[in-house]
């Protein structure tokens, strides 16, 4: 049992991932409840501020993703509300979202990670499509991946192989976000690494290997049972596995993240781990990566969110 009065779950938003949030918070609710905390459940709507104000929750879990439960804004009303949570402060969310900007910072420090592009909207239109992607392709060569700058679950996100593939991927790209993010396409194995805190430091979990039965990590690959085989903990070497845990760990302190986070890396054929993106708000559903993470280092998933919320609180009394 858990002395935290009682909690309250945030799941839904208006993002394009506003289903994946859903589910996420349905699990986190169900294996806190599993873990005798007393748990509500709530959608950021008109009348999210009011009911914290009448009764503000021992402490809140974020399972927003995208948009306002990523980029910060939902933490500053929290704070603003005066109300303990889990996860990083706004100001980290906002660069850690940012996916050009995370780069930088963890280029900053050492790490690996792709050489890029960053193209907004504007910018492809104004001067002109065809000039600048070929100068694109030109600098980073082929093959490239292209993804919205700000969002996640992989939606505006494809592989491009051919010149003649890139016009047709900025304008899904440009779907989901004014701002695509151009990389330079590296083969490997693909891992996640999921960091939690619960006290002592932050510390990496198991990674978990991705193995999409169509070859890429999607929208439907990520949240349909059975559309891709996960091995946890990933098929790596040592000194592989090791580079990646170190990577996770470095971007999250590097990002001034807090609580928990999980990195996408890429592992090429030399052991090399390569940073892609950070994720404040990981996915929580049964698909999910950091549940698999949990379950592979013998962590009861209810007591990990718990003991996370128990440190909110005591840090915010503190």
């Amino acid at each position: 049992m858990s002395d935290l009065g009682h909690v309250l779950v945030l799941a839904g938003g208006l993002s394009y991932e506003r289903e994946v949030s859903l589910r996420s918070g349905r699990r986190v609710s169900e294996v806190l409840r599993a873990v005798g905390i007393d748990v509500e459940a709530r959608d950021t709507d008109a009348s999210l501020v009011p009911y914290i104000l009448a009764d503000p929750p021992d402490a809140v879990f974020v399972t927003l993703h995208g948009g306002a439960g990523e980029d910060g804004a939902i933490r500053s009303i929290l704070e603003l509300l005066n109300v303990p949570y889990v996860g990083a402060n706004p100001d980290a969310c906002r660069v850690a979202f940012d996916k050009p900007t995370a780069k930088a910072v963890v280029r900053s420090v050492g790490l690996r990670t792709p050489a890029s592009v960053t193209l907004p909207k504007e910018t492809f239109h104004d001067l002109g499509a065809t000039a600048v992607l070929g100068r694109i392709v030109e600098h980073l060569g082929l093959p490239l991946f292209v993804k919205p700058a700000r969002g996640g679950s992989a939606l505006g996100a494809s592989i491009v192989r051919t010149a003649e593939e890139l016009p047709a991927a900025m304008v899904g790209c440009f779907a989901y976000g004014d701002t695509a993010l151009i990389e330079r396409y590296v083969e490997g194995v693909e891992v996640a690494v999921s960091v939690v805190d619960l006290g002592n430091g932050p510390i990496a979990l198991p990674a978990v290997e991705i193995v999409p039965d169509e070859g890429v990590y999607d929208y439907a690959a990520r949240y349909t049972a059975g559309h891709t085989e996960f091995f946890a903990p990933a098929r790596l070497s040592a000194k592989a596995a090791a580079a990646c845990a170190e990577t996770a760990v470095t971007a999250h302190t590097a990002l001034g993240l807090r609580d928990i986070s999980r990195t996408d890396l890429i592992v090429d054929a030399s052991d090399e781990a390569h940073f892609l993106e950070v994720n404040v708000a990981p996915g929580m559903t049964e698909t999910s990566l950091l549940p698999m993470a949990a379950e592979a280092a013998g962590q009861d998933l209810g007591d990990l969110c718990r003991i996370l919320l128990q440190n909110a609180a005591s840090r915010f009394h503190a």
